[in-house]
């Protein structure tokens, strides 16, 4: 990722402020009081000065690094609320752990003025569902997260698959099969191969668990065993048969796919993921992993997601972060107003530009900074597929959805849709009954 000079240096004078303010808390009583944000460890550069910036006279930001797993991130601060700790006031929150905190009353909801600041018809539809549970605002999105269909125009061009209207999965996998390329996706036991499945189901029409039941939390309708679900496994089992999956299938994650859209020889590869792709290429551009120099990077598209269903519009996947406040906090008021500063059209749009973290709303789209740094098709495609794309189960038990879900699917060389959709069903159900131990 690309990062400007003025942002290395406002992340040092940030971090050097931030340490003179906590040896100051912890020399005085009546010093100025320190709001601990927890994030992760994506775009700390831009995160350090955000918090620099959106320190006020009444308070200071101090950044608190979570671990790199969202799964012990989240482990962590629901150990820190669970007991009540009154230092968690802000924490970068994946939009799937939302519903829990929201749900076990961790987090603060905003309202009035608050919540229709950090809420406004300018959030792109998708980032603004992963905010709401149960009728409130109870987080604000900061950075919206989305896949693509990446891949080598001459490798389209070859297999006379025309890029420039939807393509189906089946389309993809035989044209990267008959012309010797691979089709990468994140395929191991972890939850972004689960993100693959939900997004294959929902692009067929269907849901893994009944959204209108979603919230009813262990009572939820378990609806995978569908039309849908198979579906989704006919293109799992597809990729996992033809001669397009790449070596790694079983074990491929978001880095072990990007590995062959430029190799030495062969033509390259489709590949879905998130957005951090594009920054990815063009700063290795000349280096090992990228494009050998600006000809070969002019060779890389991009598309939206596949149709699970030709003629259906594919569902792409929502990711991210949201800004929870801690209900135990000190100062809500203070961290909510903190919140509403480092998710400003300002703080997403940096984000964006120095991090390639993409906004939730759509007029820093639209903005002269990320339309000077990005494509403009791209960052239409990017938009879109947030506004129009299909989030994860929206519950309360999300680890639990996912840990079933996971072990009923992988290995994808094993997926059947015969059988497997059937066998997920029935094992998602009991885990949320509590009749089953994952």
């Amino acid at each position: 990722m690309v990062h400007q000079p003025r942002t290395r240096a406002a992340a040092a004078a940030a971090a050097t402020a931030l340490s003179i303010g906590m040896l100051a808390a912890c020399g005085s009583t009546d010093a100025k009081p320190t709001l601990n944000w927890y994030i992760n460890p994506d775009g700390q550069d831009t995160l350090n000065a955000l918090a620099e910036e959106c320190s006020t006279d009444e308070y200071d930001i101090a950044i608190q690094l979570l671990p790199a797993s969202a799964t012990d991130q989240r482990t962590q601060l629901a150990r820190r609320l669970a007991a009540g700790d009154n230092s968690t006031d802000l924490m970068s929150l994946d939009p799937v752990f939302v519903p829990e905190f929201a749900n076990a009353g961790w987090l603060a909801p905003f309202d009035g003025e608050l919540a229709d600041q950090v809420l406004d018809d300018d959030v792109l539809a998708g980032a603004a569902e992963t905010v709401r549970w149960d009728g409130e605002v109870v987080a604000a999105p900061q950075w919206a997260n989305t896949q693509v269909l990446w891949y080598r125009k001459s490798l389209a061009e070859a297999a006379g698959l025309d890029m420039s209207g939807p393509v189906t999965w089946d389309q993809v996998i035989d044209a990267a099969a008959d012309q010797g390329g691979t089709v990468g996706v994140q395929a191991n036991r972890y939850e972004a191969y689960v993100v693959w499945i939900n997004a294959l189901i929902q692009g067929a029409g269907g849901d893994i668990l009944d959204p209108g039941t979603v919230e009813e939390g262990r009572d939820a309708e378990v609806t995978v065993d569908s039309e849908a679900g198979a579906a989704a496994a006919g293109v799992i089992q597809k990729l996992a048969r033809s001669g397009a999956a790449q070596p790694d299938f079983t074990t491929s994650n978001e880095g072990t796919s990007l590995g062959r859209m430029f190799p030495a020889e062969g033509p390259g590869s489709f590949m879905v993921n998130w957005t951090f792709v594009f920054k990815n290429y063009e700063g290795l551009i000349g280096e090992g992993g990228g494009p050998a120099d600006e000809a070969e990077f002019e060779d890389f598209g991009w598309a939206r997601y596949p149709q699970t269903v030709e003629g259906q519009e594919s569902k792409p996947p929502i990711g991210g972060i949201d800004i929870g406040v801690g209900a135990f906090s000190d100062d809500v008021d203070a961290a909510q107003e903190a919140a509403a500063c480092i998710t400003s059209p300002q703080a997403q749009s940096d984000l964006a530009v120095n991090e390639g973290l993409m906004p939730s709303r759509q007029s820093v789209y639209d903005s002269p900074e990320l339309q000077d740094a990005y494509p403009v098709d791209l960052l239409e495609l990017y938009s879109e597929s947030i506004d129009e794309g299909g989030p994860r189960p929206k519950s309360a038990f999300y680890s639990q959805i996912s840990n079933a879900v996971q072990s009923r699917w992988h290995s994808p060389n094993g997926v059947n849709p015969d059988t497997t959709p059937e066998r997920s069903a029935e094992f998602l159900t009991d885990i949320l009954r509590g009749e089953a131990l994952l």
